[in-house]
């Protein structure tokens, strides 16, 4: 009987063993070939990844913006497709760079920007690409005014394809703000508008005259740049001239004044300035053609009405009845009619009809407005790209007459 016993104590040890093995085997070969399926499910979404990337390269508009190396670390340039896409851009498939070493076949560069405060270096240095590529666009940048970047003699005539300037006549215009309709279209600005005349604007609502009685100061000037080629600080020291007649006073922020409002508290200033001030000087530091910043937006987004100084045609920019022209009126006159406006409510609040019809907004409040979403969807137009053209006289067209600095 002891047989038995013992065989019975092999057959069970015999058959945990075997049982430990096949389980051994399934689990190991089970890694096995998860390891495989895994192996080929990652090699697969490389090969994806590849041809999605691929795919990508095919798209991608590189976007070189040649400048003086010496600058290039102060150029503020967001380096990657993010910055459009950030920008929530209908194209996004601009890659902007200060690189031009970035891609090793300079061709594939679509775009060529030279930038106006760096053209006098260039010009100097004849610091320019060694090939030009028929596919690529030379476009001339300047966002800032036309006078202090002139460019003399005649060797940048038939040199860029495009212009994107503040200018309006420009193949791109560098927006500081745009101007909608109350159907939300953009209308400008623009060489020709089409304003509705003041008399046929609808009258502004009680509440927003209500709000008009808050203010007691006549006017607010926001400047650091004390000393500035339009002499825009001559002229406001003549208008304070006549402005103590009537016992008032400009009232100056920043450098160049008494009162103080640093950038951070720019939103709660201009609070401020909509609350008490009658009037905002929105004064350029520069008399140059179609050159408005957006510090007009200061008065017109904060109901004081904007008194300009500039060279710009204003039409093209305000409707009629919306500001006061410093240069039409000169100090004197400004003085009285400013004095006038501030005792006459009724017509005081005529100057914000406009507000019924138009609306103004900075260029990056949307994608269909910011400028480098324009720009990378100039650059993604087929037929525009495609087009031929060369800025033949573009020494005229960029320099003030009597502003060249050399022959």
């Amino acid at each position: 009987m002891i047989f038995p016993v013992k065989f019975k104590k092999i057959t069970y040890v015999f058959f945990i063993s075997i049982s430990i093995i096949v389980i051994y085997f399934r689990l190991h070969f089970k890694n096995v070939v998860d390891n495989v399926i895994t192996d080929i499910e990652v090699n697969k979404n490389k090969s994806n990844e590849v041809k999605s990337q691929k795919c990508l390269r095919d798209v991608i508009k590189y976007i070189l913006l040649w400048i003086n190396p010496k600058n290039r670390q102060e150029e503020n340039v967001d380096r990657s497709l993010y910055s459009f896409s950030r920008r929530n851009c209908a194209w996004n498939n601009c890659y902007l760079t200060v690189e031009r070493q970035l891609i090793s076949d300079f061709s594939q560069y679509s775009v060529i920007l030279f930038k106006g405060a760096d053209i006098e270096y260039i010009q100097n240095s004849l610091d320019l690409p060694k090939n030009r590529y028929p596919n690529q666009k030379y476009v001339f940048v300047s966002e800032d005014l036309a006078a202090p970047y002139t460019t003399c003699g005649r060797q940048w005539d038939g040199f860029f394809n495009w212009t994107w300037t503040y200018k309006l006549d420009s193949d791109l215009i560098w927006n500081s703000f745009v101007i909608r309709d109350v159907n939300g279209t953009i209308i400008g600005p623009k060489q020709n508008m089409n304003w509705i005349k003041l008399r046929d604007m609808k009258p502004i609502d009680s509440k927003f005259i209500m709000n008009l009685r808050s203010k007691t100061k006549i006017a607010a000037w926001f400047t650091s740049n004390c000393r500035t080629q339009s002499l825009r600080e001559m002229f406001v020291n003549e208008l304070q001239k006549y402005l103590d007649e009537y016992n008032l006073q400009i009232d100056i922020y920043g450098k160049c004044g008494n009162h103080r409002c640093p950038k951070v508290l720019m939103k709660r200033c201009l609070k401020m300035v909509e609350r008490e001030y009658y009037f905002y000087l929105a004064f350029e530091n520069t008399l140059s053609e179609d050159y408005v910043t957006n510090i007009i937006l200061h008065a017109l987004n904060h109901n004081a009405v904007p008194v300009v100084l500039g060279g710009a045609n204003y039409t093209r920019f305000m409707p009629d009845g919306a500001y006061l022209n410093a240069l039409e009126y000169g100090p004197e006159k400004l003085a009285r009619r400013m004095f006038e406006i501030m005792q006459n409510l009724s017509l005081y609040q005529k100057f914000f009809r406009w507000k019924q019809h138009y609306s103004y907004h900075a260029h990056d409040e949307a994608p269909e407005t910011d400028n480098y979403c324009r720009l990378c969807a100039l650059v993604n137009n087929r037929k525009e790209f495609n087009t031929f053209s060369l800025k033949k006289n573009f020494t005229n067209w960029w320099t003030p007459k009597g502003k060249c600095l050399k022959d």
